[in-house]
């Protein structure tokens, strides 16, 4: 590698290192994680593609503004441990962005190298370093301040604020309405994606910070803003219980047994293990004839879920065209190296059931696109008189989520007419001056990085805010 001024400077002809992942045709039948990870050797070379640009502007493509240049610089270095403390300047989950978020939408997309060639991998190399924790400094606490903050959700934003106080001197408790903690990263992302020892381990991070974690806790029924605020002793609340209140398709049928919603299907699999019945007592249709119907992240799960419990044939059926699927284009691909088969353009009409009462075939419009709508994509239009019919003994909605109703229980803060709370982007601060908010339940449905982004700022300012520091 050629230096300028004792700095190398990147090979601009060097290819990306390609990704490290388990054969499509073995890895479909078992819950494997698809993406092995970077070996130590691939990390540095592809470390070594990083131009090191005076202006990166990966860093502004990065929710939470991770010195990306700098960590990859440490891994060049091969100073793995002082690259990951750079990373957990601003972000303490880099095991799990570098699995799930979308880089190639935010630091990648970014990237120089992308421009005239194939940007730097930067999530494979942020998750080769999150994957060695046991490298890394031990965090600097700041001294108990006596302030006492309540956290309502596991998920990455709520665990993000709850790290972010406990460095910074509070007493934290998170509330989380499960039996474990992770939110939609152990319920809605299966195994093959994000192993739940991943999680875990960042959980356990948390509880070594000083985090304590209540579990089986839904509040607004055990407890609501109010009581929490009151004769518990919290001086503020951070609400982070996501928005996984499934989204209907108010069609013929969808009560139908063996039609599911996503988030029950991927959550009876994910955290309640069905796909081991009756090793574990939680049950699942395992389909032979299985067809989703969606085109985002969670669609993509679903279909992919399907064929690892044994599905001879899964089809995901999409209203528009595949080039305008919001699903990470990593995880398309994936399903269909795998084995899914797209149908686009249709629309669902009427679920039948067969003589049994369950579900036996899906009724549906093929559409055609017309002029772009508010999103800027094309809308789907239908066609007069093309309906067919899609065998099936499991479908799966996966058209997206509305916000759950746990916020209005908590009370004390002021909802849109969607259910979601009405929170400050740039602080997360709500109508309440002691309450707080971010992620899904404020945004709806987004990426974990984004929620991250959120949690971040909420602790930022609630610092300031409890501890005077604000200047009001």
């Amino acid at each position: 590698m050629p230096e300028v001024n004792g700095r190398w400077v990147a090979d601009m002809k060097a290819p990306r290192t390609p990704d490290n992942e388990e054969p499509a045709a073995e890895r479909a039948h078992d819950f494997r994680p698809v993406d092995k990870g970077f070996t130590e050797e691939m990390a540095v070379a592809e470390a070594a593609r990083c131009m090191r640009c005076k202006k990166p502007l990966c860093v502004q493509g990065c929710p939470v503004n991770i010195n990306i240049p700098a960590f990859i610089e440490k891994i060049y270095e091969h100073k793995f441990g002082e690259g990951l403390d750079i990373i957990h300047e601003q972000s303490m989950l880099p095991a799990i962005c570098g699995r799930v978020c979308p880089q190639e939408t935010q630091c990648e997309g970014k990237c120089i190298r992308g421009v005239k060639s194939q940007p730097v991998a930067i999530g494979q190399l942020e998750r080769f370093l999150g994957d060695q924790p046991e490298l890394a400094s031990k965090p600097k606490l700041a001294p108990k301040n006596g302030k006492k903050v309540a956290v309502i959700g596991s998920g990455p934003s709520g665990i993000t604020c709850a790290g972010e106080l406990a460095r910074n001197g509070f007493d934290v408790t998170v509330f989380e309405a499960f039996f474990t903690g992770g939110g939609v990263l152990v319920y809605g992302i299966p195994e093959f994606r994000l192993p739940k020892t991943v999680v875990k381990r960042e959980i356990d991070g948390l509880k070594d910070l000083g985090v304590k974690f209540q579990f089986n806790s839904v509040m607004g029924n055990l407890a609501n803003a109010e009581e929490l605020l009151g004769e518990k002793g919290f001086d503020a609340i951070y609400v982070a219980t996501g928005a996984g209140l499934p989204k209907l398709l108010n069609i013929p049928g969808e009560n139908l047994p063996n039609v599911f919603f996503a988030n029950e299907y991927l959550t009876r699999v994910n955290l309640m293990k069905a796909n081991k019945f009756p090793q574990y007592d939680t049950p699942t249709k395992h389909g032979k004839h299985v067809v989703v119907f969606g085109g985002g992240n969670v669609a993509m799960d679903s279909v992919r879920t399907a064929l690892r419990l044994g599905a001879e044939e899964v089809t995901l059926c999409y209203r528009r065209t595949e080039a305008e699927m919001p699903a990470r284009r990593a995880e398309v691909l994936h399903a269909k190296a795998e084995g899914v088969k797209i149908h686009e353009l249709v629309s669902p009409l009427e679920f039948i059931a067969g003589e049994d009462g369950a579900v036996r075939a899906v009724k549906v419009q093929d559409m055609e696109l017309g002029e772009p709508d508010a999103s800027g994509r094309r809308r789907p239009v239908p066609i007069e008189g093309a309906i067919e019919e899609i065998p099936c003994d499991v479908a799966i909605s996966a058209i997206g989520t509305n916000a759950n109703p746990f916020a209005k229980k908590i009370g004390g803060m002021e909802l849109n007419k969607w259910g979601y709370i009405v929170a400050d982007e740039e602080t997360g601060r709500t109508s309440n001056p002691k309450i707080w908010a971010g992620g899904d339940i404020v945004t709806g449905a987004a990426t974990v990085i984004l929620a991250m982004g959120a949690g971040k700022k909420a602790a930022a300012d609630m610092t300031k805010v409890l501890l005077g520091e604000d200047g009001e």
